[in-house]
């Protein structure tokens, strides 16, 4: 196993820490031999060890090399693949702390502690940083946390504190909290855990891996996923890559990465056919994908290329109202996992569909609660007779 430049090609070891090439640019988990089976994979569905019920570490011959003894795992994935209207949602809210972080973190922080890492640190709009104090915690390391001051819903810094991680709260964006938190780690020697971190995009590609052996090996059409910081699109491609080299699949599905349209740099970037990277002032009600600069970028131009991929934009209004109907299908969502569905019905999408949600319901309740119609919340007198009025004044 080693780490290659996505650029200059240039290889490194993957024993020492380091994120991006001397050239500047994004580094690459690669190894000499590859698994050419599922068959153990499938095998292991049946076993009763964590290590197997992982979702991530059933795949751990393609993840990371290293004794099943070192592998922090809660265990994480194995999450549920819906269906309804025709549509499939895997839901990565079901993972243990709610979101598709914990694919990710299982294996940067199986790193941390492999390196001999005794801190590790993030910056995040919620998830990551709920992830990495869970993680930190099981591992006995030190959690520190870069956050936006103000930007971070209830849920996901509750999840964060009560883990026990140490937040700093930047007055400023999360890409402001992005270059801070690279310094800190430069500077102080702490692990950074974010998905510039390349074992972070080896947990998180098992996503679709699982997806895949959910459905019997047999690729989908399309494979829907919110873009933000673009871990997850570079994942994704890298497993489609991956998987199909193998002999897993035998075609290729095509990857949507769908922004909000207040956070839209990729797509800006996509509409030009990434003649040049673009950064925006980020807002949207979808906190999670609340990045004007993603620090993913060339790894996810390359995976709607090779994919033969599309960028979509959604607006607010679109996506809570593909919320609002993946809520009353009994799933439930964050808000900006539901940018999938919006962005399966603005690009009128065919054939096998497979939309990805990346966070639980819970995640930012204040996002549900200011947006509930008036007939479904109404204060009563206790009293029979208001009961009998409320119910008869339903639609």
């Amino acid at each position: 196993m080693k780490l290659r430049c996505i650029a200059c090609g240039t290889i490194y070891p993957a024993d020492k820490i380091r994120y991006t090439c001397d050239c500047g640019n994004l580094l690459s988990v690669e190894r000499d031999t590859f698994p050419t089976s599922t068959k153990l994979f499938d095998d292991r569905r049946a076993s009763r060890r964590s290590i197997d019920q992982s979702g991530v570490w059933r795949f751990r011959e393609a993840v990371l090399d290293i004794d099943d003894a070192e592998i922090v795992t809660h265990p994480e994935g194995s999450t549920r693949l819906y269906e309804r209207d025709g549509i499939l949602f895997k839901h990565e809210g079901e993972n243990p702390t709610g979101s598709f972080k914990d694919r990710g973190m299982t294996v940067a922080v199986t790193q941390a502690v492999r390196l001999g890492a005794t801190a590790i640190a993030c910056a995040s709009t919620g998830n990551t940083s709920a992830s990495l104090a869970a993680y930190a915690a099981q591992a006995g390391l030190r959690a520190l946390v870069f956050i936006p001051a103000g930007k971070v819903a209830a849920g996901k810094l509750a999840q964060t504190l009560a883990y026990g991680a140490t937040c700093l709260a930047v007055r400023g964006d999360f890409d402001a909290a992005m270059s801070l938190v690279r310094q800190a780690c430069d500077r102080l020697g702490i692990y950074l855990v974010n998905s510039i971190n390349p074992f972070r995009i080896e947990g998180q590609k098992t996503i679709v891996w699982e997806l895949l052996q959910d459905l019997e090996w047999n690729a989908p059409d399309w494979i829907v996923v919110p873009a933000g910081n673009l871990g997850n699109t570079s994942a994704f491609g890298k497993a489609l890559a991956e998987a199909h080299a193998a002999g897993w699949i035998t075609k290729m599905p095509r990857i949507a990465s769908i922004q909000a349209s207040g956070a839209n740099p990729f797509f800006r970037s996509y509409r030009e056919k990434f003649a040049q990277r673009h950064r925006v002032t980020a807002e949207t009600i979808a906190s999670a994908i609340r990045i004007g600069d993603p620090v993913s970028y060339e790894k996810a131009v390359a995976a709607i290329r090779d994919t033969n991929g599309v960028v979509a934009e959604v607006s607010d209004e679109e996506l809570m109202a593909a919320k609002r109907d993946i809520d009353r299908m009994g799933i439930g969502c964050e808000p900006a996992s539901a940018t999938t569905l919006a962005g399966v019905r603005k690009l009128k999408l065919t054939g096998q569909i497979v939309c990805v949600l990346t966070g639980h319901v819970l995640k930012d309740p204040d996002a549900i609660l200011k947006n509930v119609p008036a007939e479904q919340m109404i204060e009563i007198d206790p009293t029979i007779d208001a009961v009998e009025r409320a119910v008869k004044s339903l639609p």
